[in-house]
């Protein structure tokens, strides 16, 4: 399997364009067009996951965290950096990086960490705006079909669990060809109207190149009116942070020894109990403090995520549970959920990591 189908298989599941900024989620080793033989995936990609793979025969690793954040000047192996990079170029394995555009999917990293404390109906936490587009555009009444399935094949109204979306409204489109014009109907110098429907669709943004070839191909019209739209409604699938409910509320002692136990927690940091019963749980992988004041917000009893510093843990102002359980531990099983669903769509092997990545220890 070449590994640009693994490539499509990745970015139809977590878009690149839903990365942070300052991320760097892609192919950061490797050719396109090689054959990939078996796939690796682990949290983070060292030289010791690098020596895995070759063990494995596996010569694509997958990792959430990208080993490259920043350029390169040169490569002399003078860090674990750059001596990742030339063991893996040495050995023509390809490493590609699912990162926060993985944190900001509803069936990402925080759905998973959601699945694994059993709460019920996960929610995005924060929901990102300027997300979504609209098309608007005038169609005769003929064309309305083909236009439709165009830009639903190029994944127009598509938006959680529907698909098909559109609205349209009958109307009257008016025009008249100047010279050089080729029209579809009517005749050079002669104004013309017919009858004609607005057409409304709603897609993610990433996705307005692929809509409008789609729609130039089939839109009869030589020119056509149509109009696009960045729109402030939040996407609620995509966005930072996951908030859900227990089936039944929990004491907090023994929820937090749930936590620890599922979640493999040398220790726990956490801030006063101030909550005698757990019902609403927050949660964010790796660094979500800055989602603590929309935690808050939504209710939640207690907020698990990672990273925090000492005085940002006053800012819980006894409203609710702050709790860090650790970076590598909040997304541990960020690996097999990447291997879950790449197992169902390649027909190559793919394996999970044995290395434990974590540099952090605890006495």
């Amino acid at each position: 399997m070449k590994l640009k189908q693994i490539i499509r298989i990745i970015e139809e599941w977590a878009p690149p364009a839903y990365q942070e900024s300052y991320d760097n989620s892609r192919l950061l080793t490797g050719n396109a067009d090689m054959e990939i033989t078996g796939v690796l995936v682990s949290l983070d990609c060292v030289e010791s996951v690098v020596d895995e793979a070759i063990a494995n025969n596996c010569n694509l690793i997958v990792a959430h965290h990208p080993i490259l954040f920043s350029g390169l000047k040169s490569l002399t192996g003078k860090n674990y950096v750059e001596r990742t990079i030339i063991k893996a170029i040495k050995h023509d394995i390809a490493l590609y990086a699912l990162h926060t555009n993985l944190d900001n999917i509803h069936t990402g990293v925080n759905r998973k960490i959601s699945d694994l404390l059993g709460l019920r109906n996960p929610q995005i936490l924060s929901a990102s705006p300027h997300k979504l587009m609209k098309l608007e555009v005038a169609s005769p009444e003929e064309a309305v079909e083909p236009i439709k399935q165009a830009v639903f094949e190029a994944g127009a109204g598509d938006l959680g669990n529907y698909s098909d979306g559109w609205f349209g409204v009958q109307g009257t489109a008016g025009f008249k060809p100047k010279a050089g014009a080729s029209p579809t109907i009517g005749k050079i110098e002669h104004y013309m109207s017919k009858p004609e429907m607005k057409l409304e669709f709603i897609f993610p943004t990433y996705l307005k190149s692929g809509i409008l070839s789609a729609l130039r191909q089939v839109h009869p019209y030589e020119e056509f009116d149509y109009k696009l739209i960045l729109l402030e409604n939040t996407n609620q699938e995509v966005g930072s942070g996951m908030v859900g409910t227990l089936a039944v509320p929990e004491e907090t002692g023994q929820f937090l020894e749930r936590v620890k136990k599922i979640f493999g927690c040398g220790v726990i940091k956490h801030t006063d109990i101030t909550k005698n019963t757990i019902s609403k749980v927050a949660v964010c992988g790796g660094a979500g403090f800055f989602l603590l004041p929309t935690a808050m917000a939504a209710g939640a009893d207690i907020f698990i995520t990672s990273d925090v510093k000492y005085h940002e843990f006053f800012d819980a102002d006894g409203k609710i549970i702050l709790a860090d359980i650790g970076h590598y531990e909040s997304e541990q099983f960020t690996k097999n959920l990447i291997a879950d669903r790449l197992s169902e769509k390649v027909k190559i092997p793919v394996s999970v990591s044995d290395t434990n990545t974590n540099p952090v220890r605890y006495l």
